[in-house]
């Protein structure tokens, strides 16, 4: 019974945590959102200290369930240790805990915290590893899908679904995320729990408190009759089935020992009834028991390509817009600043899936590698738009309102002359002024004594807020001639 309860709701927040990152509407954020930010590092980000201290007294009472419910990362790898399981049943077998690579990968995780080096937080951070695996690999199958039941619903005049572009935002992060998957999905399939109990560093601070935990889990050695089926089905080889001894440290509660039991000599009780259990296996036999622990594993990542074929009435090619160097990353409203972003996002790439105008993606620099950053060749940031803000779980972008983002300078457009089409094809154009939402644009005469000469865009950075409107929708190519710098800390207009 233990094990379906923990099985339905792992299934639950699993599957809800997977679609925040499919879902390109943003309607499922309303309504569980929630569920990001109750992730263990996302929420130590953040500071909120409630859902810390909650996570905390959970492990105490029952021990290592936020791994085994709760982390998308730890139901991935149980969803594929079951598939292999169908292939080969009875196949772990107990391994002493590697505590010398547990606590150095997490001496260095939180050396890199402190000093700074987000790239490798992210890296291995469990929930942030799962969402770039979802949101660079799942993410373009469902959009694939969801395009092809628009295409059918068209043909019947239904607009319930509408096509998106499917698109690869960054190639350094599909790398890693798919080299994340391939190692995850390899471990798994082998060894189960690996990654958990060698390389998380969530796994490592829950293990230790799980070891004090005041319910786990207990060999009854008067029922057990030493058969091994509890070791050869514990997905953390943690349980000595030898010495009768379980690594609390790395049991994740999953509680199939107690399924495949035919003695039912496994139970999982409060700590006082363990010593009793204990004290009376030790008249009759030498033994005790200690509680169930898991192993899972660390990776990196890659995802698919998805190239649009762009055309002019079907005929002349467009060519595709470059991304022009910026000086200074653009960062979201709400982040506040590059330094607030560095220190606080893990690179999880929520904010990245639900973008709706498709200007958020993953950094390639190493100082903020897999951080969103801010680009203008798909989109550009409507003022309208608070999405990112309202999904992220960790601080780095904080929740703002319309009218806050408004007024927020997030960086100012520059003009390139020498790629402007007034300037190279003496042609009148103006596209940028006309759709600057703050009007920060005017169009002045090229030529000053001659009022009906073609104009030239003049910009006002006082006014202009670098939503990217003017860039994106500039006809320049393969560069724009107005583009957008941002600024390493953000302004109130």
């Amino acid at each position: 019974m233990l094990r379906k309860i923990r099985i339905t709701f792992a299934s639950i927040f699993f599957v809800l945590i997977t679609l925040l990152f499919l879902d390109f509407t943003g309607t499922l954020q309303a309504w569980f959102g929630w569920l990001a930010k109750i992730q263990f590092l996302p929420s130590l980000l953040a500071l909120n200290v409630l859902v810390v201290i909650a996570l905390l007294a959970l492990t105490l009472l029952f021990g290592r369930v936020y791994c085994s419910v709760i982390c998308p990362m730890g139901v991935f790898q149980d969803v594929i240790s079951w598939i292999s399981n169908k292939t080969k049943k009875n196949r772990f077998r107990y391994s002493p805990a590697l505590n010398w690579l547990r606590w150095g990968v997490l001496a260095i995780f939180a050396a890199a915290f402190v000093v700074g080096i987000s790239s490798f937080v992210a890296l291995i951070s469990p929930y942030s590893a799962y969402g770039r695996i979802a949101s660079n690999l799942f993410a373009p199958f469902y959009q694939w899908g969801n395009n092809l039941l628009a295409y059918f619903a068209e043909r019947i005049n239904s607009y319930t679904f509408y096509s998106v572009d499917v698109w690869m935002k960054s190639l350094p992060t599909f790398i890693i995320a798919i080299a994340t998957f391939v190692v995850i999905i390899t471990l798994a399939w082998r060894n189960g729990r690996t990654y958990c109990n060698t390389i998380c560093p969530v796994g490592t601070i829950l293990g230790f408190l799980s070891r004090y935990s005041f319910y786990r889990l207990q060999i009854d050695l008067t029922k057990c009759n030493s058969c091994g089926l509890c070791s050869r089905n514990c997905k953390a080889s943690c349980i000595d089935s030898r010495s009768h001894k379980i690594d609390y440290s790395r049991c994740v509660a999953c509680m199939n020992c107690i399924e495949k039991c035919n003695k039912r000599a496994i139970q999982y009780i409060p700590v006082h009834k363990v010593q009793k259990m204990e004290q009376s296996s030790e008249e009759i036999n030498d033994s005790r028991r200690k509680f169930v622990s898991l192993t899972t594993l660390l990776t990196l990542t890659s995802v698919l390509e998805a190239q649009q074929k762009k055309v002019d009435g079907g005929l002349a090619v467009i060519e595709d817009k470059k991304v022009p160097k910026r000086n200074t990353p653009i960062t979201p409203a709400g982040s506040f600043s590059g330094n607030n972003m560095t220190k606080h996002c893990t690179g999880c790439q929520l904010c990245v899936s639900v973008c709706p105008n498709q200007v958020l993606r993953p950094s390639s620099s190493l100082t903020t590698f897999m951080q969103p950053e801010m680009s203008y060749e798909r989109g550009y940031c409507r003022s309208e738009c608070t999405r990112c803000s309202e999904v992220c779980p960790t601080g780095a972008i904080h929740k703002i309102s319309q009218a806050d983002k408004t007024a927020t300078q997030i960086g100012h457009a520059v003009w390139i002359k020498a790629n402007c089409v007034v300037n190279t094809n003496g042609v009148s154009c103006g596209n940028c002024a006309r759709h600057c939402p703050n009007g920060a644009i005017q169009m002045v005469p090229k030529d000053a004594s001659n009022p009906d000469s073609l104009k030239f865009p003049a910009i006002n950075s006082e006014r202009c807020i670098g939503c990217g409107a003017c860039e994106n929708l500039c006809p320049a190519r393969p560069f724009s001639a107005i583009y957008v710098e941002g600024h390493e800390m953000h302004k109130t207009i």
